[in-house]
């Protein structure tokens, strides 16, 4: 009886062991793979890269910032014209020096520029100063654009300006819309013509595009008395010159005398290569116009290397000078150095 009781009791102590070894291992099961989660790799994705993106951007950006090339090249259009004041139009490279900062260049390339496309503004003083013969006026500027655009070829715009400079025709090659842009202005107001020269220079000629070579000009009917401008003579100047810009005058002053306004208009001209026109008579508007359009298209194109040339900025003069002491050039005065 006794070894029967022992051997139930010892069953029974085999059968409990055997369910404490099935259960007690699920305990530990969480926290083996608790880690696995804490541990995964979308963190390491969103931290590690970016140091070497990074570092790749900084080397990519190094090493465009250290090629510079700087073009050393000058172009300039240049009219010579003989005693009398004859267009001549048929000379050759060889009848040429040029002297950049007071040293000979080097001569590139040279043409004669006679068929250039042309991007032309024509700037008109609306200011009271200049209302007696002011009609006048426009109906000589639209028979100039007229004959001087031609379509699909040449553009220009028209500015108007008193106190403000306002574009009463955008770049086009339509003379009708030309026409309407000229008819548009009307006389009134104060007078801010150094503005109107920078805005035409900066913020038109210097913004259009051009695929090609291309001859820039601007043709400014005014007095030369400037009230209300910001910027300066010079600085409108300079803006010109930074466009690559000719500008002709055509004095409106009808005294029969050469004024202070006749003075500034003589120096814009003669610092950017063009001509300065002073037609007392009302008869004589129309011919300033008709030597301006015969000038536009009698002209030569150079391109050549100073000798001592350097990227900083600093104003440069130049000089053309014809080998036949007869024969007069005109061009720009100088150019900015663009600046490294």
């Amino acid at each position: 009886m006794k070894s029967r009781i022992f051997l139930l009791l010892f069953a029974f102590l085999v059968l409990a062991g055997s369910l404490i070894g099935q259960t007690a291992p699920s305990t530990p099961s969480a926290p083996q793979n608790a880690p696995a989660k804490t541990n995964s790799p979308p963190d390491a994705k969103t931290q590690a890269p970016a140091p070497p993106e990074n570092s790749a951007k900084s080397d990519s950006d190094e090493s465009v910032t250290t090629i510079v090339h700087v073009v050393n090249e000058v172009r300039v259009v240049f009219t010579v014209t003989d005693r009398h004041g004859h267009y001549i139009k048929d000379l050759k490279e060889d009848d040429f020096r040029v002297i950049d900062d007071k040293m000979p260049a080097e001569l590139r390339s040279f043409r004669s520029e006679t068929d250039l496309p042309l991007q032309v503004g024509l700037l008109v003083d609306a200011s009271n100063s200049v209302r007696d013969r002011f009609k006048f006026e426009q109906e000589a500027a639209i028979e100039f654009l007229n004959a001087i655009i031609r379509p699909h070829y040449d553009k220009a715009f028209v500015v108007g300006f008193d106190a403000t400079p306002e574009v009463t025709q955008d770049f086009t090659d339509d003379t009708g819309n030309l026409s309407a842009g000229v008819r548009m202005l009307r006389p009134g107001g104060g007078t801010a013509l150094y503005d109107a020269l920078y805005f035409a220079s900066r913020d038109k000629l210097l913004k259009q595009e051009q695929t090609g070579p291309v001859r820039r000009a601007i043709i400014l009917l005014s007095d030369g008395e400037d009230n209300l401008s910001h910027v300066t003579r010079e600085e409108a100047i300079e803006m010109a010159e930074r466009a690559d810009t000719i500008v002709y005058t055509i004095s409106t002053n009808i005294s029969g005398m050469k004024g202070k306004g006749d003075k500034v208009l003589e120096r814009i001209a003669e610092a950017t290569g063009g001509r300065a026109f002073f037609p007392f008579q009302m008869r004589d508007v129309a011919d300033a116009f008709l030597s301006i359009q015969e000038e536009l298209r009698s002209q030569y194109w150079v391109a050549y290397k100073p000798a001592n040339f350097v990227a900083d900025g600093r104003y440069r003069a130049i000089e053309i000078l014809a080998q036949d002491r007869n024969l007069k050039v005109r061009t720009r005065k100088g150019y900015y150095a663009p600046k490294q």
